[in-house]
């Protein structure tokens, strides 16, 4: 697939540079950058969903009470 996007030339400059900077094309850079940002929003996600059902259920255990129970 191919995408394009229209940038200012500031903002052109910028990308250019800090692409060359860490030695990738402009491409990985920017494709680099959205699954970073895909994955930090699934990770706040999955951090929020797990906050929930921890408020519901606040049981905790240690690594020995693990153990334990899995036999190990």
């Amino acid at each position: 697939m191919t995408i394009s996007i229209r940038l200012n030339d500031d903002d052109t400059m910028l990308f250019k540079k800090y692409a060359e900077v860490n030695g990738m094309t402009v491409s990985e850079l920017v494709r680099q950058s959205v699954l970073e940002h895909i994955e930090d929003e699934y990770d706040l996600n999955a951090y929020e969903k797990a906050m929930s059902e921890y408020h519901k259920n606040p049981a905790t255990y240690s690594l020995d009470e693990v153990e334990k129970e899995l036999g190990l």
